[in-house]
C-alpha cells in the first residue's frame, strides 16, 4: 500500500495554484504550469501524481449533455425506506444517474439524472428507480437551463 499524505496536506498554496491551472485546462502541459508556479517541471508532475494518488483531484474529460444529443437533465429527490446505502449504491448502478448523494432533510437521497428526452426521464423514474427495493417516493426537478457549473472548489 502506496504511503499517501493526507489530502489537506498536500494543498498548500503552490499545490492550490497548480490545480487552479489544471481546473483552467486540465491538458496544459506541466512546463506551462511549472512556470506559472515558480516550480519545476518534474516538482509539478511529481505533485500532480501524488494529488491524483491521494484522491484530491482527477483529471477527466467535462462533456456537455446537451451537444451530445441528451436533452434532459433533472435532480430527483428520493425517500427512502431502509438501508441507505444500498439503495444509493442500487440506483448508482443506473447508467442515467450520473451523480448520488445521501442527504439531510426532507429527501434521503438525491440522484442528478442525464437522459436523452422526456420519455426515457419517464421510463427511468417510473419504471426503473421506483422499483429499487428501498425507494418510498420521488420528486422530479426537471433542469430548463443550465446559469452555472464549475469544479473549482477548494483552490479559492
Amino acid at each position: 500500500m502506496l504511503d499517501v499524505p493526507a489530502p489537506h496536506a498536500l494543498l498548500d498554496d503552490i499545490g492550490k495554484a497548480i490545480v487552479e491551472q489544471l481546473q483552467e485546462d486540465g491538458r496544459r502541459p506541466y512546463a506551462t504550469i511549472a512556470r506559472a508556479v515558480g516550480l519545476s517541471e518534474a516538482a509539478v508532475r511529481q505533485r500532480v501524481t501524488k494529488l491524483q494518488e491521494a484522491g484530491v483531484v482527477q483529471i477527466v474529460a467535462v462533456t456537455d449533455p446537451m451537444q451530445l444529443g441528451f436533452r434532459r437533465q433533472a435532480m430527483i429527490g428520493v425517500r427512502a425506506d431502509g438501508d441507505l446505502i444500498a439503495t444509493a449504491d442500487a440506483l448508482a448502478e443506473m447508467p442515467e444517474i450520473d451523480y448520488v448523494v445521501i442527504t439531510a432533510g426532507s429527501f434521503d437521497l438525491l440522484a442528478e439524472v442525464v437522459c436523452e428526452d422526456d420519455e426515457h426521464l419517464l421510463e427511468l423514474v417510473g419504471s426503473r428507480m421506483r422499483r429499487v427495493p428501498g425507494v418510498r417516493s420521488t420528486e422530479t426537478f426537471v433542469y430548463m437551463r443550465l446559469r452555472k457549473q464549475s469544479y473549482n472548489w477548494g483552490t479559492r
